[in-house]
């Protein structure tokens, strides 16, 4: 099975129609992934409410984040694996940037990193790209800077930050990324950034006309019945089908019908 390349994707951009990425965390999720046509995963830093039960993405660390990237990439033998570089493990310093970007190949076995921010990171980007590691960028809605931005809102309403966002993508762009996810921004300004760059465009809440869509794997299987995003769609109630199987389980324990002499020697 041969792994989806950086060269694979940006030939994604050329396709008559949008291509579908993920966000995942665990092995078992990415071997599923493994079977269809989903040619990159991303392990988010949404792990860190997802997954860890934190309150925003700012809370996970490298070491955790790291867990998650290992498990995905142990599961998938097609998909292109992205790493989510989570807050403060680049900020500070190109030199650390570099360094964490690289833990993320060498420990994690992921094939590229992605970095949130504007023209204020293409130094970062840069950087890291130089040095072998392949980025992808994170324009619009940062829920890294959650406090900055005052919440998971809606951002380029206005035409000076439309403008900002426009030019932030072509800076990250030029920085050497090779796709780029746009996030919480009107639809018709994504369409805009689409049309100008070179590079993927990959949409969440950010309408349509992207080259490519990605969903949490969580949200679009509806395996927490307590949150669903205004951007996802919830294609399968996973959760309820769950409790309904563990109720069974429970029962045929208490009734000592499980396990059946099929279940033991």
């Amino acid at each position: 099975m041969k792994k989806i390349t950086i060269k694979d994707i940006r030939k994604l951009k050329d396709l008559p129609y949008p291509f579908t990425c993920i966000t995942a965390y665990d092995f078992s999720s990415s071997k599923i992934i493994n079977t269809l046509d989903i040619p990159i995963i991303l392990v988010g830093d949404s792990a860190s409410m997802v997954m860890m039960g934190y309150d925003t993405t700012t809370s996970i660390s490298m070491e955790e984040m790291l867990v998650f990237v290992k498990s995905v990439s142990r599961g998938s033998k097609k998909a292109h694996v992205v790493a989510d570089m989570p807050f403060m493990s680049y900020q500070s310093s190109v030199e650390l940037a570099i360094k964490n970007a690289g833990r993320f190949i060498k420990e994690g076995n992921a094939q590229s990193v992605k970095i949130e921010g504007g023209d204020y990171i293409c130094e970062h980007v840069r950087s890291i790209v130089n040095f072998g590691i392949p980025v992808m960028g994170h324009v619009g809605l940062l829920p890294q800077s959650v406090n900055q931005q005052s919440g998971y809102n809606i951002q380029g309403k206005s035409i000076k930050d439309a403008d900002k966002i426009l030019n932030d993508a072509l800076a990250v762009q030029d920085a050497g990324a090779f796709s780029i996810v746009l996030e919480g921004i009107p639809s018709k300004l994504a369409k805009k950034i689409t049309n100008l760059l070179y590079i993927p465009t990959i949409g969440i809440g950010a309408g349509p006309f992207c080259d490519g869509q990605i969903q949490v794997y969580h949200d679009v299987l509806g395996l927490d019945n307590t949150f669903l995003p205004k951007h996802a769609k919830k294609y399968l109630n996973l959760s309820e089908k769950i409790e309904t199987s563990l109720n069974k389980f429970i029962c045929e324990v208490k009734e000592k019908t499980f396990p059946s002499k099929k279940n033991f020697r």
